[in-house]
């Protein structure tokens, strides 16, 4: 329609045509026990309470509101009743800690915090560094009906969305109501969507593209936050869902999963990958498995997201396809700037109406011309099909979320013991890729496990650092740069692939850990047990108080693995014991092996200098 194609108004009135055109049909269904699931009137309605409640609490003046993002109803309600409000959505990944959270809302002076109870906890000792944040709600808040006063802001900023730097903090791209609203209407058309599809969300946040995309076609979404990619194949099969979106690490998992052979989609007809690469080997496997096409996507918080997809009448495998409507692309040397041919590598520019204003503070990364550099390599065919090929920036992807080198190296700096560091990613089958750390010791007696572990517990367990060693200095260029390619090199010639032990370099070996030992006898396929092994430790990996684990498998016994745990304290590893999660994965490896703690298991403290 020509009202898709030519946006114009807010953010909101994405959700208040929906309502007028589909009142009664689920917008938004929660598959967690006891969520939410609302159709678009009652949305709308929503949106208008939060609206009320927040004008009544700061006003309509466009004042920045932070909100905490996890993959539930209550996010779209409270999103869209902020920027009905007259105000602006600064969006918070519910993983983070107190350093990153105080530096989001510092730098946007947010007035407002819309958080989970888990946030909530990490702002209560910020709140006398946060001079102009006032009320902190919760998420879940029911206000009493109410509506907002009308305001006018179709030009104003709607988002403050940041992104990981990777010289510096993160910035804040700055979205106009526009550019969401045209990246809303372009993604639609991408992915094919319209008032007679139902999207399964199986993402570990609540993002902006998934949300507006659907309410601008009128399509059902439904919401999965169990990890367990099985758990979403049902859920889509429950619900008739005709598109799955999902991230590379839980497609991996799915595609390697014991299970696939049993499991049908039965009704989707797209897979959606993004976030990062894909394996060409997994979306193989789920192409070949549910017949059905397994596009991938590209985009920057900088471009609303998005501004390249794959698309489900012609996908190409190993592309992010082509630019979606509206959108230029270039590829051009990046040393001179200047156009490649075809089929050349070269940096990845972008320009379009979903291309952000600028950042909150600082120049913009903008031409004159409006091209964006994205710090990307990538090659273009000649169907104009794009294929990213590396990185010119150091951020990488933990378990799909950015992690910037230098955050992590100032987190380091900032303990006393440290003297100077560096920090780099080493890849990891599980998680794409983990921190790694060179560090210089102000005190040559410190422990640097121990100052590792103490770094690690106010960062979010992405950012967290999984190896490191000492050194007596950090290698640097001419010009002072850390050398980040050859010291990664390096330390991935140098780490030992060998279980770390008592007195190492290894962050596991903390003074004094508590340990959990377990034998595991293998009585079925040793792939498919190291496989839900790898899943297993994905979770337990999340889990307070966990250090590391590492699983060996015997020589002389192939059929005999050992894992041995390391744990803040006793009390971390037992409450993992009782729960849910765990039990249903000790059934698994109770089809697969024989499953025999040592001692009950042991869980025991090494002393300092203990063999």
């Amino acid at each position: 329609m020509a009202e898709d194609r030519a946006p114009s108004g807010t953010v909101d009135g994405l959700l208040a045509r929906a309502a007028r055109r589909h009142g009664d049909r689920v917008a938004v269904r929660g598959t967690a026990p006891g969520s939410l699931s609302l159709t678009f009137a009652e949305l709308d309605a929503a949106a208008d309470r939060w609206a009320a409640a927040i004008q009544a609490l700061i006003g309509s003046d466009g004042q920045n509101v932070a909100l905490a993002s996890p993959l539930d109803p209550a996010f779209a309600a409270a999103f869209h009743g902020i920027v009905r409000s007259g105000n602006v959505v600064v969006p918070v990944n519910p993983l983070l800690r107190a350093g990153e959270l105080r530096h989001l809302l510092g730098t946007t002076r947010a007035r407002l915090a819309v958080v989970t109870d888990a946030i909530r906890e990490e702002l209560r000792p910020l709140r006398a560094e946060l001079p102009y944040l006032g009320d902190v709600v919760l998420l879940g808040e029911e206000w009493p009906q109410g509506r907002p006063a009308a305001v006018a802001h179709p030009a104003d900023t709607a988002c403050l969305h940041f992104t990981s730097g990777t010289t510096g903090l993160p910035k804040a791209a700055v979205l106009s109501h526009a550019n969401l609203l045209v990246n809303a209407g372009q993604i639609a058309r991408a992915h094919a969507l319209d008032d007679g599809s139902v999207t399964v969300n199986h993402l570990p946040k609540y993002h902006l593209m998934h949300l507006n995309s659907a309410l601008s076609a009128g399509a059902t979404q439904v919401l999965c936050p169990d990890p367990d990619p099985v758990a979403a194949v049902r859920a889509a099969n429950t619900h008739r869902a005709t598109h799955y979106y999902s991230i590379p690490v839980r497609l991996n998992r799915l595609a390697a999963d014991a299970r696939l052979p049993e499991l049908a989609l039965d009704t989707v007809r797209l897979i959606a990958s993004g976030g990062s690469a894909l394996g060409a080997a997994s979306a193989a496997a789920l192409r070949d498995h549910f017949r059905i096409p397994v596009i991938q996507g590209y985009g920057l918080a900088e471009t609303s997201p998005l501004t390249h997809s794959d698309g489900p009448r012609s996908p190409r495998p190993g592309s992010v396809g082509t630019v979606v409507e509206g959108t230029e692309c270039r590829i051009v040397d990046p040393e001179t700037g200047r156009a490649v041919p075809v089929g050349e590598r070269g940096e990845v520019q972008v320009r379009g109406p979903q291309v952000m204003r600028g950042y909150l503070e600082g120049p913009s990364p903008l031409d004159a011309e409006g091209w964006l550099a994205t710090g990307d390599i990538g090659r273009v065919d000649e169907d104009g099909y794009l294929f990213l090929v590396d990185r010119i920036k150091d951020v990488f992807k933990c378990d799909n979320y950015l992690v910037s080198p230098a955050e992590v190296e100032r987190a380091l700096s900032a303990h006393p013991a440290v003297a100077d560091c560096a920090v780099v990613d080493l890849p990891d089958p599980l998680s794409g890729a983990v921190a790694a750390a060179l560090v210089v010791l102000a005190d040559p007696a410190a422990s640097l496990p121990a100052v590792v572990a103490e770094v690690n517990a106010a960062l979010p367990y992405y950012q967290h650092v999984r190896h490191a060693e000492p050194a007596d200095a950090v290698p640097r260029s001419a010009n002072g740069k850390i050398e980040r390619r050859q010291l990664r090199e390096e330390l991935m010639q140098r780490r030992a692939p060998v279980p770390p032990r008592p007195g190492g370099n290894e962050v596991s070996d903390s003074p004094q850990p508590t340990i959990a030992v377990t034998k595991f006898t293998v009585k079925a396929d040793t792939a498919e047990f190291e496989q839900a092994f790898k899943e297993h430790a994905e979770f337990m990996r999340s889990r307070p108080g966990f250090q590391r684990a590492h699983l060996v498998r015997s020589a002389r016994t192939p059929e005999v693995y050992v894992n041995v745990g390391y744990w803040d304290d006793t009390a971390s590893y037992l409450a993992v014991l009782q729960s849910e999660e765990f039990r249903s994965h000790l059934g698994l490896f109770a089809r697969l092996a024989d499953v025999e703690p040592f001692q009950g298991p042991v869980v025991s403290t090494l002393e300092p200098g203990a063999a």
